[in-house]
């Protein structure tokens, strides 16, 4: 008994200068910490956003008919009035050919009721007819030359079909996808288009700010036209993760918020010289923005606790939680503090992961 009390005290022993030897070297261990100041920073916003042609014009036919020949191929660069598709002209130039016939027999009607009528004038200057004759023959001119104005209007008509079957290009681009082929028998009702059009000399990229981010925008600028003259240029990171080699400007901000997203839809617009930039595409559009007299830390000074993010304040020697309000800045190697902090605040600057409340801290000489 005597010897298993005498081993028991020896264990315990054992245990409180294990104990005490922790507490020493915890009060023992130096942090760096950092005196908190007020500075100027840049920061980049990030929004994801779309890439689209400055104009992406979708092609139909005018006209019904079987494609007699496709003149170009799926990405081809076109010019304005380049010819993409031909659709088979047969029966057109026939309707075409039908709709001449018919205004020369109308402007032969007309000259025949031309020479009645003027004949009719003669007689009933003679009281040889009566006014009801010359009225008569007055109306019947007036039918021909209708008659004829409708015939013209059938062949004008018909005209235009005949080179509604030559589709051209209504602007310089780059052509989409070609879905049909030779042969296809194509209306101005098919579901989908013979093509698409894109002018992609500029691209248009379209992206979103919360109410919120506008708002801050607005107030910052002073209203929204004067935001777009002032805004600095601005960057696109490409869907690969790098970054497009010439910048933009934002154009246009939209004003009305979509009531079921709450953001508001922004338009830039990017040169697109070396056409590196394809419509369809995808990115991020990155806004810089200049801070001045801001609050900022090193990340490695911060822990995150319930989504939350903290840093240890140094009070009385001892480190004291704090919640801050952060923006992430520098590719996320600091932060912009927004509030939890004062100027000449002392902070833990490294190690804080082996930290908790009231851990007494040692200053690290440099």
């Amino acid at each position: 008994m005597k010897k298993s009390i005498y081993a028991a005290l020896i264990c315990g022993g054992i245990f409180l200068t294990g104990c005490n030897e922790a507490q020493q070297v915890e009060q023992q261990k130096s942090f760096k910490v950092l005196n908190v100041g007020r500075t100027g920073k840049e920061i980049e916003s990030n929004y994801s956003a779309a890439i689209r042609g400055k104009q992406d014009i979708a092609i139909y036919p005018q006209v019904s008919g079987t494609i007699s020949d496709v003149c170009i191929t799926e990405g081809e660069t076109v010019r304005r009035g380049q010819t993409l598709f031909i659709i088979d002209q047969v029966p057109y130039k026939a309707a075409l050919q039908v709709a001449k016939a018919n205004v020369e027999t109308a402007k032969a009607n007309v000259a025949t009721a031309q020479l009645v009528y003027d004949s009719k004038q003669e007689l009933f200057a003679e009281n040889v007819i009566s006014q009801f004759d010359l009225s008569t023959a007055k109306n019947s001119l007036l039918t021909a030359k209708a008659q004829l104005a409708q015939a013209e209007a059938q062949e004008v008509n018909a005209r235009n079909n005949l080179s509604y079957t030559v589709v051209k290009s209504p602007s310089n681009g780059v052509a989409g996808t070609l879905p049909y082929r030779v042969g296809a028998l194509v209306s101005p009702s098919i579901p989908k288009a013979l093509t698409t059009i894109s002018d992609n000399s500029d691209m248009y990229i379209y992206f979103s700010m919360t109410e919120n981010q506008l708002l801050g925008l607005t107030r910052k600028y002073g209203s929204k036209d004067s935001a777009l003259l002032k805004m600095p240029f601005i960057e696109l990171q490409l869907n690969d993760k790098s970054i497009y080699k010439e910048k933009g400007r934002i154009e246009s901000i939209s004003g009305v918020i979509d009531p079921s997203t709450g953001t508001v839809s922004l338009r830039a617009v990017f040169p697109n010289t070396y056409g590196l930039l394809t419509s369809g595409g995808s990115g991020n559009v990155i806004i810089p923005e200049s801070r001045e007299n801001c609050i900022a830390i090193p990340q490695n000074a911060t822990f995150e606790l319930q989504d939350k993010v903290f840093v240890y304040k140094v009070i009385d020697g001892k480190a004291q939680a704090a919640e801050v309000q952060v923006t992430r800045v520098n590719g996320g190697k600091e932060y912009i503090v927004e509030s939890g902090l004062s100027e000449n605040d002392i902070i833990v600057a490294e190690g804080v992961g082996l930290l908790r409340e009231g851990t007494p801290i040692n200053i690290k000489q440099n």
